[in-house]
């Protein structure tokens, strides 16, 4: 087992990605001494249940007390609260970082309230399911998957590069964006198809008298995981939407435009026009399973996880 990355590690918040880490950071013996902060008793007291820390406090200026790293993992919209709560326990040194699903927010919220005498890196892993809670987590969540930061101008290179190697202990890759063009990038491949999975899985559900339930009785796979990203957390995407609501908004009307194009290519027979847009965006699913970010497997590797001794 290679030497601890840091001393003390404080993790607040201990949801899915939380209680993730605490697991990866277990797993890879990347801390002598893990604490663990939420608001909530109940969830704290699971968490010690679990065994996911070594350390547990309700009070997260405690929690971070002679902390060197640590990793708030809370709702967006609560990220200035929690930096605000924080602050009186961050040693001089501390490296600060977060998971959010949005950057340029959490930087306005957050930013103000910490000292200048720590490293605020803000972060993003892009990894997770759809559920939450301590139990949620497990300690690959991480493996192969994209955790990206967004450094402000004047961040130490040191701390950055020992956050770095944090996350490449923890199985993520790890790369670096400007923190609006992370939020844009993220409005298209995360925060879009989860408004508009939310959006379908409510219009089916309003049309269950019209369709005697047959929707849900009949579901294929495209409405099942339409389903599965509607069953998220519905505080983390109501903050996301508030908080990254430019981008989100830009997206949407891009969007809108291209189905106004398909609506009109269907209302006119245009199969063409079809089959070169299917072609296209077959493409891309081909793309995405290359670079390592899903497998080629029939039914979105349904059987492969219901059937892992069958090839």
């Amino acid at each position: 087992m290679p030497d601890p990355l840091f001393e003390k590690i404080a993790l607040v918040g201990i949801g899915l990605i939380g209680s993730s880490l605490a697991r990866a950071i277990r797993h890879g013996g990347l801390a002598s001494t893990v604490a663990i902060s939420s608001r909530s008793e109940k969830t704290l007291s699971r968490a010690r249940e679990l065994e996911l820390g070594d350390v547990y406090e309700q009070d997260p200026a405690e929690a971070v007390r002679d902390a060197d790293l640590v990793i708030v993992s809370v709702p967006v919209g609560a990220s200035g609260a929690v930096a605000q709560a924080i602050a009186p326990g961050l040693k001089p040194g501390a490296i600060v970082t977060d998971v959010g699903s949005t950057k340029a927010s959490v930087i306005a919220q957050m930013q103000p309230h910490l000292p200048d005498n720590v490293h605020f890196i803000p972060g993003h892993p892009i990894a997770g399911t759809e559920d939450s809670g301590p139990d949620a987590g497990f300690a690959d969540l991480f493996e192969g998957r994209w955790c990206i930061l967004t450094p402000l101008p004047d961040t130490n290179p040191d701390a950055l590069s020992l956050l770095t190697v944090f996350w490449e202990r923890c199985g993520a890759m790890v790369d670096s964006m400007d923190p609006q063009h992370h939020d844009m990038v993220l409005a298209i491949v995360s925060h879009l198809p989860h408004i508009i999975a939310y959006n379908i899985v409510g219009t089916a559900d309003d049309l269950e008298a019209v369709t005697k339930s047959e929707v849900i009785k009949y579901s294929a796979s495209g409405f099942r995981d339409f389903t599965r990203l509607a069953a998220s957390d519905p505080t983390m995407w109501r903050d996301v939407c508030l908080h990254n609501s430019d981008a989100i908004l830009e997206m949407l009307a891009r969007f809108s435009e291209d189905l106004s194009a398909l609506q009109r290519a269907i209302r006119w027979g245009d199969g063409d026009k079809l089959f070169e847009m299917f072609t296209r965006t077959r493409a891309i699913r081909r793309s995405i399973i290359e670079a390592g970010q899903d497998i080629d497997v029939p039914d979105f590797g349904r059987h492969a996880l219901a059937h892992p001794e069958k090839p």
